[in-house]
């Protein structure tokens, strides 16, 4: 158990880090840290993920606050409308079986990776001051009952909202998500506690870890290129997403190999092809140099 306990607080400060680089990421890897390795089970995981994000999110909040790169009317909108719906997913969530909560939350995993690898849209137009409220509201509920059901979706749906809806700057939208994610992560684990126990001593030793780490993450924003910390990490969460939804599998399909080693081809080719074609929108098309222009010109007088 010791053994167990001290992988699982290593392993713990990749959570802060996550948070602390890319404003999202903690339940995505706390729910698979805290039921593979700690051994808990599939609600006490999701609930004590919830705790430990929501602690880790207040603490990295912070000097986006003090350095002015948090929209608060927009973060405490959207996160008291998260809250709601967080709350919801958490009492939802008694009565919704292990097995399915788990391979939930592997699709929300899968689903991630393939924003983070598609990357983001840029343009023109796509800045606005102020987000419209009644779309606030919505994306917030929709976004909270996500993270209170299955304890992920949190900063990795938040942060492409805020930039993409509202035209945010990437600091100030992880800013941002991180006001909200703190939000619906206590309300997410309000929703739990009245049906579930969280050992407080493993929920303790595993937050300060991911606090320790969040706040190194901190120090490495801004030094390490976003497209790579995206790839990678894209990358590694549909590992992650695929390695969960295996094992909701039933025991005959675990074990036989060919579907399973297509499956697994499949949806990582999927998620492959879908950050090519993204990357092959976002390319300009190559300009006509005039050299090439006055040569066609010549060729066809001829």
């Amino acid at each position: 158990m010791t053994g167990g306990l001290a992988l699982t607080v290593a392993l713990a400060v990749l959570i802060g880090v996550s948070l602390g680089l890319l404003g999202g990421g903690g339940s995505i890897l706390a729910v698979p840290l805290l039921v593979y390795v700690a051994d808990l089970p599939a609600r006490e995981a999701i609930a004590t993920s919830l705790l430990v994000v929501g602690v880790t999110s207040v603490v990295g909040a912070l000097p986006h606050a003090r350095a002015g790169r948090v929209r608060w009317r927009t973060g405490l909108l959207f996160g008291a409308a998260g809250m709601a719906g967080a709350y919801a997913g958490g009492r939802l969530a008694a009565y919704v079986p292990a097995a399915v909560l788990l391979a939930g939350f592997a699709v929300m995993m899968l689903a991630t990776a393939t924003a983070m690898l598609r990357g983001r849209r840029t343009g023109p137009g796509r800045q606005r001051r102020e987000l419209p409220m009644a779309r606030v509201l919505l994306d917030g509920v929709l976004v909270g009952l996500v993270t209170g059901l299955v304890g992920a979706g949190g900063g990795f749906l938040v942060v492409p909202a805020l930039a993409l809806l509202g035209g945010l700057p990437m600091p100030v939208a992880v800013g941002t998500s991180l006001v909200v994610i703190a939000m619906k992560s206590f309300a997410g684990l309000a929703g739990y506690l009245s049906t579930v126990d969280i050992d407080p001593g493993l929920a303790t030793a595993v937050t300060a870890a991911a606090v320790v780490g969040s706040l190194a993450g901190g120090r490495l924003a801004g030094r390490v290129p976003e497209a790579v910390l995206r790839a990678a990490f894209g990358w590694f969460v549909a590992a992650m997403g695929v390695f969960v939804l295996a094992q909701q599998l039933p025991e005959q399909l675990r074990t036989a190999p060919l579907p399973w080693t297509v499956a697994t081809a499949t949806v990582v080719v999927a998620v492959a092809v879908a950050g090519v074609r993204r990357r092959r929108q976002q390319v300009p098309p190559r300009p006509v140099s005039s050299d090439s222009n006055t040569t066609g010109h010549r060729q066809g007088s001829m």
